[in-house]
């Protein structure tokens, strides 16, 4: 969705709202303009389904970051998958906890699977039991840890 901003905006007048929030009420665009222009910020439209269109004044750059965060919210949460074993070095364990993390901050799912073999079952259990305490201030679990033959896995979503 793009964004109507400044001289784009082609409605006759707009439901304006200041730099705070605070409601101006409804403002002829050209006043509107010339009061975004006076404090040296962007009239920007955020809706184009109501008469009078709602239009906010923000500092300049922080259109185009809100824009962005908006597209960020539209796009589905992609899966990305992290393998482990069950016999796993510290220093391995805590990589994969920083990349678990550095993904469900970036608004993706992780599925962490535990490769197992013979009886390493209640060890990768164990493990996964670890990573969602780890990593409970950045994700919550969307499944419980599920056990099938040769691995273990459980998923993460984004809070």
């Amino acid at each position: 969705m793009a964004l109507l901003m400044n001289e784009k905006i082609k409605a006759k007048e707009v439901q304006l709202t200041g730099l705070q929030g605070e409601d101006l009420g409804v403002v002829p665009t050209s006043e509107a303009l010339a009061l975004a222009k006076k404090l040296k910020v962007d009239l920007v439209c955020t809706s184009l389904l109501s008469s009078p269109p709602p239009c906010k004044l923000i500092g300049a750059g922080a259109a185009k970051d809100e824009a962005q965060q908006a597209r960020k919210r539209e796009q589905p949460a992609k899966l990305k998958e992290i393998r482990l074993t069950p016999h796993i070095e510290e220093h391995d364990y805590d990589t994969k906890r920083q990349q678990a993390e550095r993904l469900l901050k970036g608004g993706d799912a992780v599925l962490f699977v535990v490769r197992i073999q013979g009886k390493e079952g209640p060890l990768a259990k164990s493990l996964l039991e670890r990573l969602l305490r780890d990593l409970d201030g950045c994700g919550r679990r969307k499944t419980g840890i599920q056990l099938s033959g040769k691995q273990a896995a459980v998923q993460l979503d984004p809070l």
